[in-house]
């Protein structure tokens, strides 16, 4: 019997986002795929991006700074392979992060945002960032209350090494997808309403490996899939992010 190759996985899953794209009445275009690559060694990386890949989220800084060095070659050229933060981030780490990470989608304090932002102005760039919003009372989940979000969106008006691109949640693990899709819809109507006063407010990062399909129903814009492109993780967890 064949293996399955991360090629082969990120084949299936892109047609399984582009079906539930067609499903849900959208473009596939609309929707972005992540491959969660935490926990997964440097060679599922290269492998994914020798099949064309390249958007890819990772947990912990720690981890992509050991993993850095041998990904340099891939992180330049024209079509250069992106790394997004996608697990929580500790305010001793965000110098680091603004320097390691394309993009943070786990923003969810004013001041983690203040310090990337002044990591980001001594780089000389604009960091991309995701608010986090937490909508369930899991307390292992991370985010900012929903009622937090427009003082923070305010806040982050200000910060001009910083773009706000959209919103991210992790809803509670289920292995049925339906029971995320009040989470999703809920951080749907969120972006909606703030959009009226940041424009700039079009990203959705929401939907697993598990649920995806009922994400993008509620308008996700990018999805986090890990096990079904790369397989079991090396490490025993509780999903995250992913």
């Amino acid at each position: 019997m064949n293996q399955p190759t991360i090629a082969g996985n990120l084949a299936r899953v892109q047609e399984q986002v582009s079906a539930a794209c067609r499903k849900a009445g959208r473009s596939a275009d609309e929707v972005a795929l992540m491959a969660v690559s935490k926990v997964h060694p440097v060679e599922a990386i290269l492998e994914a991006c020798a099949a064309g890949h390249r958007l890819f989220g990772e947990n912990r800084v720690q981890e992509l700074m050991a993993k850095a060095p041998s990904l340099l070659a891939l992180r330049s050229g024209p079509h250069p392979a992106r790394f997004h933060l996608i697990g929580p981030l500790q305010s001793n780490k965000t110098t680091k992060a603004a320097e390691l990470f394309d993009a943070i989608d786990t923003v969810d304090s004013l001041k983690i945002a203040q310090r990337l932002d002044s990591a980001a102005a001594a780089l000389h760039r604009t960091l991309p960032v995701l608010v986090e919003v937490k909508l369930s009372h899991e307390e292992t989940k991370h985010g900012l209350a929903p009622d937090e979000l427009p003082a923070l969106l305010d806040a982050l008006a200000n910060l001009p090494h910083l773009q706000v691109r959209g919103l991210m949640t992790v809803p509670p693990w289920s292995e049925a997808p339906e029971t995320a899709r009040p989470y999703f819809r809920q951080l749907r109507q969120l972006r909606d309403q703030q959009q009226r006063r940041f424009p700039s407010l079009t990203e959705l990062s929401m939907g697993m490996s598990n649920d995806f399909a009922v994400a993008i129903e509620e308008g996700s814009t990018c999805v986090r899939i890990g096990t079904a492109i790369f397989g079991k993780r090396i490490l025993s967890q509780q999903p995250a992010a992913e």
